[in-house]
């Protein structure tokens, strides 16, 4: 008699990379011992998108790296055609790694008449096809909510914070939040490396974009090395301001770490005119070519992403990833 059973069915792990940040993928997959999923994407001349996947992806556990740099609206489109592609040729289940999250710092309404773009974008990829979202540092906590599916919430302060001790040690350092919004953050870095915390007062003009008023340091930074932290750098105002006002509060030294290079016009300008003694970032996003920052290290966030997508893979925890005091290696480059 013949049996009956069904043989189990056999996972496939496929990695896709955008265009965005090859890089960044290429690493990941070959942290996974995997290789990239040969696919075709092209730009027309009127800039519409054409994505095709060169094997089958039938079955697969799909999983689409696409780092969101600018111009943000054209990668963030490109994500969304490959997901739609992979669902109609029938991949099993599809991940979204997004390592820095589109419209991420509009997450409510501040004003009446205004968009909550970062719960659109979670609306885009569900409607695209993606199962699952795997991001780094989001701005707000609240967008794990906003995707109708699981999230993972990757902290990038563990691959920064062992620089950090390795290189500074932490006998005279104060962690420094630069403005109010970044306390908790702040907050995860000082019970990370068991320093003082200190905090920028400062007051943001609503009606005018990036541009900020530092008032007061709160908390002993006088001859102190002051570590400002942030999620992301955008035109660097914020950081650069810190950096001033702790500078005039005597600090000994300041350095700044950041998990998003978002580094828009004048940032470069802006960072290499502060006597900083070092800022850190992670390659989440890709710095451009034409960036020339002193003293400037980018550490890699690809063994924090490989992770975790081996663990979800492999149906496994992703949950220790999550803590800010885990032990996540990165690399220096």
């Amino acid at each position: 008699m013949p049996n009956s059973e069904k043989a189990p069915e056999v996972k496939q792990l496929m990695i896709f990379s955008g265009r965005a940040h090859p890089e960044l993928a290429t690493e990941v997959a070959d942290l996974l011992g995997v290789s990239l999923t040969p696919s075709r994407l092209i730009s027309y001349a009127n800039s519409e998108v054409y994505v095709r996947y060169e094997e089958s992806v039938r079955g697969c556990d799909a999983f689409v790296i696409q780092s969101v740099p600018a111009p943000v609206n054209e990668w963030v489109m490109e994500l969304l055609i490959m997901v739609d592609a992979l669902k109609r040729a029938s991949a099993r289940r599809i991940t979204v790694v997004v390592p820095f999250y589109p419209y991420g710092r509009q997450d409510k309404k501040h004003l009446g008449r205004e968009p909550i773009s970062a719960r659109l974008i979670a609306d885009l990829f569900r409607t695209a096809g993606a199962d699952r979202i795997i991001s780094v540092d989001l701005h707000a906590s609240q967008i794990q909510g906003f995707f109708d599916g699981p999230l993972d919430h990757l902290s990038g302060l563990p691959v920064l914070a062992d620089y950090v001790e390795a290189k500074y040690g932490t006998t005279d350092m104060t962690i420094v939040s630069p403005d109010a919004g970044r306390v908790r953050l702040a907050d995860d870095w000082s019970d990370r490396l068991k320093v003082p915390l200190a905090i920028i007062h400062k007051r943001h003009d609503p009606r005018r974009a990036n541009q900020v008023q530092v008032n007061e340091v709160v908390g002993e930074v006088e001859g102190r090395t002051c570590l400002v932290v942030d999620d992301m750098v955008d035109t660097a105002g914020t950081v650069c301001q810190a950096a001033n006002a702790l500078l005039k509060s005597g600090a000994r030294r300041v350095i700044a770490a950041s998990t998003h290079p978002v580094l828009s016009d004048p940032a470069a300008e802006r960072i290499n005119a502060t006597p900083f003694e070092e800022v850190i970032f992670t390659n989440t996003l890709p710095l451009r070519s034409d960036l020339k920052i002193e003293k400037a290290t980018v550490l890699s966030i690809a063994p924090l992403i490989a992770r975790a997508i081996h663990e979800v893979f492999n149906n496994g925890s992703v949950t220790r990833l999550f803590d800010a005091t885990g032990n996540i290696s990165g690399s220096a480059s």
